[in-house]
């Protein structure tokens, strides 16, 4: 075990899939912040792929930020994207998968179409466990890395209206843990964080949006949030923690910044 890579920001590369956005994008916003000198960020839309270039390139000039475009949802769209990244960064030691699902909402299971359970199964559930299993090759072959996969506090809260999506998270928790157990001997870390409500995302205004159940719901979760409701900020500054040397040994786990609406 004594042959561990553990290494420090300055000497990183980076592969953020869901960058472009949200809790990736400031999770890639803190990375760079912390020193880490190239990056590469994944995510479907050219568009704000160009925007969120253009953001970290202000944030850190000196950085070699470059954007990926891939689905990280299909195996070879995905696949592509890693290569790239891979060659792009000189190699991934560490990989935050924030892959947000676009028109999936809170909602009663009997209020569901068949349909839409396959549909936020797949969007939800597919693009972390398929990046975690694209990455690892060479991080198996330098002795080392950091993944760190985002759910939700659906994974451990059951919670009406969250079935299918509590399903998904769960998946996505569980799979980490498990990748965990398996590639620890690698010298190689997975973590997933499990936030709940994330004040100024769009995911958030959608899900809260108008007088729906959902809107209902989030708005009863925020009262329980005495620590006040986290943001895209606090979510990243534990991902930032994950990937330091500060957390060398921290495998395993799934950890919820959610200013106290729940404790798992």
């Amino acid at each position: 075990m004594t042959d561990f890579v553990v290494k420090q920001f300055n000497e990183m590369g980076a592969a953020i899939a869901g960058g472009t956005a949200g809790i990736g994008l400031a999770c890639a916003e803190g990375l760079l912040r912390a020193g880490v000198p190239r990056m590469a960020v994944i995510g479907r839309s050219q568009e704000r792929g160009a925007r969120a270039l253009a953001h970290l390139k202000a944030l850190a000039p000196d950085a070699a930020v470059t954007f990926v475009p891939g689905d990280a949802s299909d195996p070879d769209s995905a696949a592509a994207a890693v290569a790239r990244a891979e060659d792009i960064v000189e190699g991934i030691d560490v990989n935050v998968n924030s892959i947000a699902a676009d028109r999936v909402v809170p909602e009663l299971l009997m209020r569901l179409e068949p349909a839409d359970v396959v549909r936020t199964l797949h969007a939800q559930t597919i693009g972390p466990l398929l990046m975690t299993r694209l990455v690892l090759p060479g991080m198996i072959a330098r002795r080392g890395g950091v993944i760190v996969n985002v759910a939700s506090d659906a994974a451990k809260t059951a919670t009406p209206g969250e079935t299918v999506i509590g399903a998904a998270m769960a998946a996505i928790k569980m799979f980490s843990q498990a990748t965990a157990l398996e590639v620890k001997r690698h010298g190689i870390r997975v973590n997933v964080i499990t936030p709940s409500l994330v004040a100024g995302t769009e995911g958030t205004e959608r899900i809260t949006a108008g007088d729906t159940f959902s809107s209902r719901l989030f708005a009863k979760i925020a009262t329980m949030a005495d620590l006040g409701v986290a943001d895209a900020q606090d979510q990243a500054a534990l991902v930032v923690f994950l990937a330091s040397p500060g957390a060398a040994r921290l495998t395993g786990q799934a950890i919820s910044v959610n200013g106290g609406i729940s404790a798992q």
